[in-house]
């Protein structure tokens, strides 16, 4: 048996990996020096209060798990006589695969016969979730492990994200966004427009004054690179932005028709301490990133 996992960047409650029989790993954030797992020191996640707290200025950090708890989630499997399938945010966006690796190692070395597969989404948040999404429905539909590998070798950088940023103080802070230093201070009214490229890094492509210009601008993104937009999940993100949101879905409808499949989602809070509240994205399918 292959038991696949996938991880809270990716956007999944445990919800949604109950409804595709994922196990769900929790990738923590720090306030006020305070360790936080999703959906393990909390059963829902409060997008409102969590953005809400950090435009009060709360900016909260992130820390990689460590080997050991690597070792918790994967081992009882491997003692079971599972393989392992693990569908992850960008391994380039953290030093936490690292770790991951340890574990694996020393997992291996006790269990040599098991064996562990990865899938990187080389995206976050709802580029990572849309994946993970897409990989759930080929399984549900009876495709192997190494059916779905294949198909995520040409099919994860045909999934593009664009999206903005609307205080550059998370950002900035983060350092996880190349291309930034370009535009200095915080200046009121200019949204910087970020995607994450085929090595799963965030890049700052253009920048906009104003939301209606950074909402065209991306709305631009999706209809030059969209393929089969119809036949695919329109994944739209946003940091407590519903407003926002609810204007880009009519820019969508006006542009493709009444008839697209979109799903609406919160930022997980790890990778929304990295962006802060009042951003947006959308994910879709597209020629390439």
């Amino acid at each position: 048996m292959v038991v696949i996992f996938t991880d809270t960047d990716c956007d999944f409650t445990p919800k949604i990996a109950e409804e595709y029989g994922f196990k769900l790993i929790s990738m923590p954030y720090i306030v006020s020096e305070k360790e936080i797992k999703p959906y393990v020191d909390f059963d829902k996640f409060e997008a409102h209060k969590f953005y809400d707290m950090l435009r009060k200025g709360t900016l909260p950090k992130t820390c990689a798990i460590n080997p050991e708890e690597y070792i918790a989630y994967f081992e009882p499997y491997f003692a079971n006589g599972d393989n392992i399938l693990y569908i992850h945010f960008s391994a380039a966006m953290s030093g936490t695969f690292g770790a991951m690796n340890i574990a694996i190692n020393d997992l291996k070395e006790r269990y040599p016969e098991r064996k562990f597969y990865t899938i990187d989404t080389k995206g976050i948040t709802i580029c990572a979730y849309t994946i993970a999404r897409e990989i759930g429905d080929l399984i549900k539909s009876g495709k192997s492990v190494e059916e779905v590998i294949k198909w995520a070798e040409t099919e994860v950088d045909k999934f593009a994200i664009y999206f903005y940023a609307d205080d550059l103080t998370f950002f900035r802070r983060s350092g996880r966004v190349s291309g930034l230093a370009g535009i200095m201070g915080n200046l009121v009214g200019i949204h910087p427009i970020i995607y994450m490229d085929s090595n799963g890094i965030m890049k700052n492509i253009d920048k906009c004054r104003g939301k209606k210009a950074a909402l065209t601008k991306i709305l631009d993104k999706v209809d030059e690179l969209q393929d089969d937009i119809k036949n695919h999940r329109i994944v739209i993100g946003h940091t407590d932005a519903i407003d926002i949101v609810n204007q880009f879905v009519e820019l969508l409808k006006e542009r493709f028709g009444e008839d697209i499949n979109y799903e609406i989602i919160d930022v997980n809070p790890t990778a929304g301490s990295h962006c802060g509240p009042d951003c947006i994205g959308v994910c879709f399918h597209a020629i390439h990133r």
